[in-house]
């Protein structure tokens, strides 16, 4: 029984190693202290007007949920018939979300159906969505606090 104690001891350390907080292994410092969790967003060059909608309010943990992204022209016009790609991450954890959300249905006046959406654990979230219209591509990303 003596010779198990140092395998048993190892068997500890390790489950505490993957059960410790994260800040542990990556620091919240790491996170920009001024993120900005507006709904509603521009893109990144100035392309876009972006916002979003949840069937879920607040956005629960392990739930496959839906969102409405409305996209519109910075002066107010729908985007029409736009291609969208989407994929969120944890900055912090370094891993994406355990689904592959996609937009799924164009519904008019600028908006569309993200279908897939589930964030398997509480934390800061980038949701990023590419858009391609007319001949022009730009991205809008979302910072979540899940709790």
């Amino acid at each position: 029984m003596h010779r198990l104690y140092p395998l048993l001891i190892l068997a500890v350390l390790i489950l505490v190693g993957c059960f410790s907080s994260p800040a542990s292994s990556t620091t919240s410092a790491s996170a920009p202290a001024n993120l900005d969790f507006s709904t509603t967003r521009l893109s990144e060059a100035g392309r876009y007007r972006v916002s979003f909608t949840s069937e879920l309010n607040p956005i629960a943990i392990n739930r496959l949920h839906t969102w409405t992204l409305h996209v519109e022209t910075p002066d107010g016009a729908p985007v029409e018939n736009a291609v969208i790609q989407v994929h969120g991450d944890m900055p912090e954890h370094r891993h994406g979300m355990p689904t592959a959300p996609k937009v799924t249905q164009y519904l008019g006046d600028g908006n569309y159906r993200v279908e897939g959406m589930r964030f398997q654990m509480g934390g800061w979230w980038e949701v990023v969505f590419e858009i391609e219209a007319n001949g022009e591509k730009d991205r809008v990303v979302f910072n979540l606090l899940l709790r």
